[in-house]
């Protein structure tokens, strides 16, 4: 076989392989049972399937390692060997016919600030697995199935770490959206920035319902792509789940992607190597080329939630700089001590008035840089959506924030200090952070833009050798001040212009250095701002609370014919006065930024943990009855934060948030609470997931819901046998059985609950949810009721257990 890049490049089409899962089970796979365990102790079968596949057309063959990492194997197998004999057996099957994809699927855990996982935890155990699937002789890897990108990362920083493997990742959405708030094109941005060789999606729908997620990965897509749908949506059928789209089908219908310009197309839940044979047909003789993207040539930076494409040749963007404790005794004190919630203002003050990035800096004396800037980043993240900027002149405590962080972000600055390229390039590349470029060799200030273009190709021939894209680099203009050097602001412009012409990179400036040391400062700066925006300046580091700068900023735009109908100039300054006027909400994600936390209520909606405890000590010492403050303030905010959820304002990140503000909140309130109604008896819940399942990142969230509305949970943890749910149901008198399933061999286990709830006569409501559960297939088993997630889980138990109260007579 020849190397997998260099196939990646020949001018056609190929085919990945189909679901593993479902010719197992047709083969002896029992429900609930482990695949790889299976597959262990029965190599020859998942040879066979291998073989199949291959003789269908598959270019590519995908090891039987789906859950190969500590979080998920069987214990008893050890992970390096389990990974490097199942991808032994897939090497021996393929020979020389096929590709070896080493399969690397989620781990079923989210890392910090969302769940309980360090991010370097994440990223080890993916090295273990990848040392076996190496070593087992995979030609690339295959991570597939993600729906956090932070896990992404973890997989993708993780293969750079063990070997050379060439990488292709997958998410999976729904309704356009990953678990976590990803969107497409956010995880097509971060991917790229990470240098990945294959990008694509799989699962959670068949071709026609995946097809508008591979539009929305377009424009600026630059990568060769894939898709691997589903046979249609699972469906119960004789106590199995059965997908019915037929293999001639599944072939019409991605069709599409091929005229889109995929790469490759493969399977996954419910295809068979027919579903292969069919697809191989439609492409067997198209020519491929990549797709021009529409947008080209732009450094982009991500959130978990959010791009922000930086250009010369689109809107400029404003980096607020507020976050830095030079000239800030509050702020400064507040860092020392290790607390953040004077920097948690500046930010949502700075989003508020149109910040699309926010530089960060907690260089203060007596502050530790590599503990406190990962701390504050990983406390950011789960507040704000915007991307961050990192900024410190310590290696040690960028790579620290590197880690927490889960998309990627703008690294300020890499200088011509001896020794920072060689430091901070490759640990940008291995990241994919892009970075800031400073012109600067050593003390002496290059004066002339003939000067600091030197340098700046002289950092680029580094950056080169170094392999580091250009897509990362942006390039700091390096603003003197005109006070002292009257020419330095024709300089800077110059090298905004040359940098735009010659070669076409990004530029940032600080813009208040322009006028240090004159009078109507802002005046000068919103000045030179609307100079360098006809020179392409790409982005500017300043305070978004200047009216003045902000007004500037948003009339050139309209100038600079980047603003269409001047849509967001009209928008923002329909009733401006000359003595000021609303500043323009540019972006969705600005929207109620800086709204006021003054209640508990408003803590929960915020997720300001940090607040709420002293606002609810507040309330009570004001003499408020606790039930009162449960009942007027939390409940309805937990109520608008779920109905936020629900129309995708908020995501799973927000929704933790503010659901664990009001979990603090509450266990406040508890003592307060109890000694008022002398303990009274809550609603109890019983939760588990289904026996062979081992999955409970959904049912965790769900039971974080419920007991932030009042219900008592009893959370028997994953891989829960009936009999025990029943038994615990039976002996806590509980009114709601919830059940969790994410795999289609283990929702049938459900039915074994339910049928037994009713064999023992249990007075208790069954609801179950997971993501391969359907209200169809809830309606077929007999439950009495269905959540598609967390925020519906509540709305759920609350009916089924008013029903039981009912028929109990309380």
């Amino acid at each position: 076989m020849p190397d997998f890049r260099r196939f990646l490049k020949e001018s056609r089409m190929f085919a990945f392989d189909g679901g593993m899962g479902t010719l197992l089970q047709a083969r002896g796979l029992k429900p609930g049972q482990s695949p790889e365990a299976f597959g262990l102790a029965n190599p020859d079968i998942v040879a066979d399937i291998h073989r199949e596949y291959i003789n269908a057309g598959a270019r590519v063959v995908t090891t039987n390692t789906f859950g190969g990492t500590d979080f998920k194997l069987d214990a008893g197998l050890e992970v390096v060997s389990f990974n490097r004999e199942m991808t032994a057996v897939a090497r021996q099957a393929a020979g020389d016919r096929a590709f070896v994809a080493g399969d690397i699927g989620p781990t079923g855990k989210f890392c910090r600030p969302l769940g309980d996982v360090d991010f370097r935890d994440l990223v080890e155990a993916f090295k273990r697995q990848i040392r076996g699937l190496s070593e087992g002789g995979a030609d690339l890897l295959i991570i597939e199935t993600q729906f956090d990108l932070a896990e992404c990362r973890a997989a993708v920083i993780a293969a750079r770490e063990v070997c050379d493997l060439p990488v292709a990742v997958s998410m999976t959405f729904e309704d356009g959206v990953s678990l976590t708030g990803t969107r497409p094109l956010t995880f097509i941005d971060t991917m790229q920035n990470l240098g990945v060789e294959l990008i694509g999606t799989n699962c959670s729908a068949g071709p026609e319902g995946m097809l508008e997620v591979v539009r929305a990965m377009l424009p600026r897509l630059s990568t060769p792509f894939f898709a691997q749908p589903n046979a249609g949506l699972p469906e119960l059928e004789d106590g199995r789940t059965v997908f019915r789209l037929d293999p001639e089908t599944f072939a019409e219908q991605i069709k599409p992607f091929v005229a889109l310009g995929a790469k490759a197309i493969g399977g996954c839940c419910g295809t068979t190597p027919e579903h292969i044979r069919c697809a191989s047909k439609v492409f067997e003789d198209v020519a491929w080329s990549l797709p021009e993207p529409p947008e080209r040539d732009c450094l982009v930076l991500t959130s978990r939630a959010q791009s922000v494409a930086v250009s010369p040749h689109r809107r400029s963007k404003v980096i607020g700089e507020r976050i830095n404790p030079t000239g800030k005794k509050q702020l400064t004190a507040e860092l020392q001590a290790g607390q953040f919630s004077e920097a948690f203002r500046f930010a949502k003050e700075q989003l508020a008035c149109g910040a699309h990035i926010l530089d960060v800096n907690v260089g203060a004396p007596m502050v530790r840089e590599e503990t406190l800037l990962p701390d504050l980043v990983s406390a950011l993240v789960s507040r704000v959506q915007a991307p961050l900027c990192l900024d410190s002149t310590n290696a040690d405590a960028i790579r620290a924030a590197l880690d927490v962080y889960p998309g990627s972000p703008l690294v300020n600055s890499i200088s011509g200090e001896p020794g920072r390229m060689q430091a901070l390039g490759p640990l940008c590349k291995h990241y994919g952070a892009p970075f800031i470029m400073l012109p600067l060799l050593g003390r002496k200030l290059p004066v002339t833009a003939s000067d600091r273009l030197a340098v700046i190709e002289s950092l680029l021939r580094e950056a080169d050798d170094l392999g580091v894209p250009r897509r990362l680099i942006m390039v700091d203009a390096l603003v003197l001040t005109v006070s002292s050097k009257p020419e330095s602001a024709k300089a800077c412009l110059e090298v905004i212009r040359h940098c735009r012409d010659e070669w076409n990179l990004a530029t940032v400036c600080g813009l208040s250095n322009i006028s240090f040391g004159l009078p109507a400062r802002e005046l000068l700066n919103a000045s030179f701002l609307v100079m360098g925006m006809t020179q392409g300046l790409s982005a500017f580091i300043a305070n978004p609370g200047s009216n003045r700068l902000m007004e500037s900023l948003s009339s050139s735009e309209v100038l600079l014919a980047r603003d269409p109908q001047a849509r967001d100039f009209v928008a923002g300054y329909a009733e401006w006065k000359p003595t000021g006027g609303p500043l323009p909400g540019r972006d969705s994600h600005l929207a109620g930024a800086a709204a006021p936390v003054e209640t508990p209520g408003q803590a929960v909606i915020a997720g300001a943990a940090e607040k709420v405890v002293e606002l609810v000590e507040a309330e009570l010492a004001k003499g408020r009855d606790p039930f009162e403050i449960v009942d007027s303030d939390l409940i309805p905010a937990i109520t608008e934060v779920g109905e936020k959820y629900e129309r995708k304002e908020y995501f799973l990140p927000q929704l933790l948030q503010s659901a664990e503000t009001m979990q603090l909140a509450f266990e406040h309130l508890r003592p307060h609470l109890e000694a008022v109604s002398g303990g009274k008896e809550r609603v109890k819940v019983v939760m588990a997931t289904v026996e062979g399942d081992i999955h409970d990142i959904g049912k965790n969230i769900v039971i974080l819901m419920l007991r932030n509305n009042g219900f008592e949970v009893i959370d028997l943890g994953k891989d829960v046998p009936a009999e025990r749910i029943v038994e615990t149901a039976r002996r806590e008198n509980a009114a709601v059985i919830g059940l969790s399933a994410l795999m289609t061999t283990t929702m049938v286990r459900m039915e074994e609950t339910v049928n037994l709830v009713r064999e023992q006569g249990l007075n208790c409501k069954v609801m179950v949810g997971g993501a391969v559960v359907t209200q169809d297939y809830a309606d077929r088993i007999g439950a009495d009721g269905y959540s598609r997630d967390a925020v519906d889980a509540v709305k759920v138990a609350k009916a089924l257990s008013g029903a039981v109260a009912e028929s109990r007579g309380a």
